[in-house]
């Protein structure tokens, strides 16, 4: 296999004190979560205190102020382990990230100390109910009042992190009139008058993940919780738009490494179970159908390491972004289905972590802008816009 060049030294000693904290703090409860639908808090509480939350942040807000390599790590470990109920990354890589890029220094000083702490979990609410991947059609309304605040009203859907979630960054429109031009970003605080949780959502996946409905009933946005302060008033879309490449290929990321997970647990299986008095390994069809998924994941592993580094180099463009999101989530789709089938009937069995990482991958084509999305993404950045009339 083609070795990576990606990480240094440093990088793989912290991969190692990453491994050991999931052994001792989530792999001994992760099926428990599942069954609640939902980590237990504490989880965050101890990430923070290992310094594993924000770790990219400046030191000043309580970050290490280590490259995003570190957070590719704590993915990649994340997604190999199979334990797709910690949000770690979007708190850590999403949702602070907006703070830290766009918020005041009063946001930034009252917020990130306490993201990287794990005294606050953020979240990030763009999807509704009529929406989905579609930004711009967005109907939550945050509508500027005579004193300065907004009146936030709508609803969202899909909302990582939403049951446990203490800040909330809403994307709303501040003037409905102008469209996605008329878009602005909210910071919302748990208890907050007319803010509310919904139910935790059942998903055929990702089922520690706890995914709910948020609802915001004429709530009253003090003029300080527009985030960015008054400058970034209806530029919420532009804001959106520069953070998604990154959003994009941490889906990617987790996706390749989910897929070499799922073949190395075949590997193994089918070394061991044997059919007709032989190991399924001494079939032909099982040796070529695994070196063909494991030549299309080494392929892909080397795309994703060069975006990976384009995105430390500040050089990683949407298009390419777009390519990697639907391009690995695609082929950790198609690496799942071929796994289970050489799993047979216990590939269908909860118990065994390849039916739980095939059951997680499905959304990876969906969530981020699904798929088809992608590829509008990659034709207009290659001159080929949908054609009107």
């Amino acid at each position: 296999m083609i070795e990576r060049t990606l990480f240094t030294p440093d990088h793989e000693s912290f991969r190692d004190s990453f491994r050991r904290f999931m052994e001792k703090e989530i792999a001994p409860h992760h099926a428990d979560w599942e069954e609640q639908g939902y980590v237990d808090r504490a989880v965050w509480n101890k990430a923070g205190e290992n310094g594993f939350l924000c770790m990219t942040m400046p030191e000043e807000f309580g970050g290490a102020g280590a490259d995003k390599l570190y957070s590719v790590i704590q993915m990649e470990e994340l997604s190999r382990g199979g334990f797709s109920g910690i949000g770690y990354g979007l708190h850590s890589e999403i949702v602070a990230p907006y703070v830290l890029h766009y918020g005041t220094p009063e946001q930034k000083a009252r917020y990130l100390p306490k993201f990287a702490s794990g005294k606050m979990i953020g979240a990030i609410a763009m999807s509704e109910p009529a929406a989905g991947s579609d930004l711009q059609g967005i109907k939550s309304s945050a509508i500027k009042q005579s004193d300065g605040s907004y009146l936030l009203n709508g609803s969202k859907t899909f909302i990582t992190n939403g049951w446990h979630a203490d800040l909330v960054i809403v994307v709303a429109k501040t003037n409905p009139e102008a469209g996605a031009k008329g878009t602005s970003l909210m910071l919302v605080e748990r208890g907050m008058p007319g803010f509310s949780v919904g139910k935790r959502l059942k998903k055929l996946g990702l089922k520690a993940q706890d995914t709910s409905e948020l609802f915001f009933d004429n709530v009253r946005i003090p003029a300080e919780n527009l985030l960015g302060g008054p400058q970034q008033e209806n530029r919420g879309f532009i804001c959106l738009m520069e953070q998604l490449p990154w959003e994009r290929l941490q889906i990617a990321i987790g996706a390749v490494a989910a897929a070499q997970a799922a073949i190395d647990w075949t590997v193994t299986y089918v070394k061991d179970r044997k059919v007709f008095g032989q190991p399924v390994a001494s079939f032909q069809n099982t040796r070529f159908t695994l070196a063909e998924l494991q030549t299309q994941v080494q392929i892909t592993r080397v795309f994703v390491d060069k975006c990976t580094q384009l995105l430390v180099q500040d050089k990683l463009d949407t298009a390419t972004a777009s390519m990697a999101k639907y391009w690995c989530s695609d082929l950790q789709c198609t690496v799942m289905d071929e796994c289970v089938q050489l799993f047979g009937g216990y590939g269908y069995m909860w118990e065994y972590p390849i039916t739980r990482a095939y059951a997680d991958a499905r959304v990876q084509r969906i969530y981020g802008g699904t798929n088809e999305i992608m590829k509008e993404v990659i034709t207009r950045a290659m001159g080929l816009g949908a054609s009107k009339g």
